[in-house]
């Protein structure tokens, strides 16, 4: 719901505590006027209230994967063998590639301790073993000292019953790059297995808030698709909200308040450089990157009220798209380039609509409870992501665009800011738990599955997924 709630959020960051903004939003809450900013912005306070988004800062926070898949492709992940001579890797490369596999939900690595031999090379493979273990793929591979400083990696895939060798390559790369080879290593075998392109060795963005009360940092991340070598690219004492990536992976707009009021922002993630995009009177907020760069869909409220407009990122020119008493925003582009997908409360409530640009007339989309926004469109257009309400609280689901039949991908009850993989097969998220941690999770749009991936002391929310 970070789009959702970034339209609005001005309006608790200029008032007082965090209490006092919690209790005067459930109080506006019970107010049933004419829906129009001011009400449906009390209305989304107090879900950002109940989605512990102002929890506390110094909660623990779990990476984790949540999701499972029956029928999961069985893969055996031998440890990779240290050759004579070298020293022993930064990484353990092949349980980056066990967990890498795993979370995708369509695949099950088979327990190490199971393993009746370790082999490294697909000549010491004995195949009546890894059938008799259930295993339909192998994965064997070793690691050697380069000359002149680094290491060999090489790996080997090797598919069980056919008793053949289906992929393998050697590489050399210094120990700290030892973990991206291993996500590229992933790629390979994701997508010789499926025939899809992998996505591990892309890049995640999410925002850090450290500090408690008036003395909080925000913090803009950028990190590995598993939450590993965090890099901070942007620290402030106001808030930072709505990251997203330009189709090129190399800059990430946001919204910023460092000058007390809310900007959009365009940052190169490799040098620092930024330039304010939208800086209009009331709202800039909830950036969204058209699929050829050039634009960036954005909410203002310069109008009087918060719409959709398109912002040129070459010349400033603005175009607006959405003309009604309701809040439009949450906007998200169609891979076709020429339909959005926003969240508006035009029916009364929170619901996802779509709009051919242009044509001005919006179409509603989801229709199965009270209560969808956040909108992610896959990258092949098939699936919208989105934060549902149901009776156990929030949680990401997902709708065939084909059939619109909608199916809840998490547990809940306080999930938001659903990402699709570039790939597709998996969504990014944020959550909060019942002991009032905020978690980073994976969930498989093919199923389900847990793995933990780290434990940070700082709040995390607003989690973007990068292109390939």
């Amino acid at each position: 719901m970070n789009r959702f709630l970034a339209c609005i959020v001005h309006r608790r960051t200029t008032r007082g505590s965090g209490d006092d903004r919690r209790n005067e939003a459930q109080d506006r809450r019970t107010s049933r006027q004419r829906p129009g900013i001011g009400d449906l912005a009390a209305l989304l306070c107090a879900s950002l209230m109940l989605l512990g988004l102002a929890g506390s800062a110094q909660a623990q926070v779990t990476i984790q994967i949540t999701g499972g898949a029956e029928g999961a492709l069985p893969i055996a992940v031998v440890p990779f063998q240290l050759e004579e001579g070298a020293q022993n890797p930064p990484e353990d490369v092949a349980g980056i590639i066990r967990n890498d596999l795993h979370r995708t939900g369509q695949f099950k690595p088979l327990p190490t301790e199971d393993y009746i031999a370790k082999p490294s090379r697909f000549t010491d493979v004995n195949l009546q073993n890894w059938r008799a273990l259930g295993a339909d793929y192998l994965v064997i591979g070793g690691v050697e000292a380069a000359d002149g400083g680094g290491y060999v990696v090489r790996f080997e895939l090797v598919d069980v019953y056919q008793g053949r060798r289906i992929a393998g390559k050697r590489y050399r790369v210094k120990g700290p790059a030892m973990r991206t080879l291993a996500h590229s290593i992933s790629d390979v075998i994701y997508e010789k297995l499926t025939g899809q392109p992998g996505a591990f060795n892309t890049q995640i963005a999410y925002v850090s808030v450290s500090g408690q009360d008036q003395h909080k940092t925000f913090r803009l991340v950028v990190a590995q698709s598993d939450a590993h070598n965090p890099q901070t690219v942007l620290t402030s004492d106001q808030p930072i909200m709505s990251p997203t990536w330009s189709p090129d992976r190399k800059r990430i707009a946001y919204v910023s308040f460092e000058n007390r009021r809310s900007e959009v922002f365009v940052q190169e993630v490799a040098t620092g450089k930024r330039q304010k995009v939208a800086h209009f009177k009331g709202i800039n907020s909830a950036p969204a990157w058209s699929p050829d760069g050039s634009k960036l869909a954005v909410t203002l409220s310069k109008g009087g009220n918060a719409d959709i407009y398109l912002v040129d990122l070459a010349s400033g020119d603005t175009r607006q798209l959405t003309s009604n008493w309701s809040i439009d925003t949450e906007p998200v582009w169609g891979p076709d380039g020429s339909t959005l997908y926003f969240t508006s409360d035009r029916g009364g409530s929170p619901q996802i609509y779509k709009l051919t640009v242009g044509s001005g007339n919006p179409q509603r989309v989801t229709f199965d409870g009270d209560y969808n926004a956040a909108p992610d469109i896959s990258p092949d257009g098939h699936w919208l992501a989105m934060v549902h309400r149901d009776k156990k609280g929030f949680r990401i689901a997902v709708q065939n665009l084909q059939s619109d039949t909608v199916r809840v991908v998490t547990d809940g009850p306080l999930d938001e800011s659903p990402s699709f993989a570039p790939n597709g097969s998996m969504l990014l998220f944020a959550s909060t738990t019942g002991d009032g941690h905020t978690e980073l999770a994976t969930v498989s749009v093919f199923g389900r599955a847990r793995m933990a991936l780290g434990v940070f002391t700082h709040d995390v929310r607003e989690p973007a997924w990068s292109p390939l």
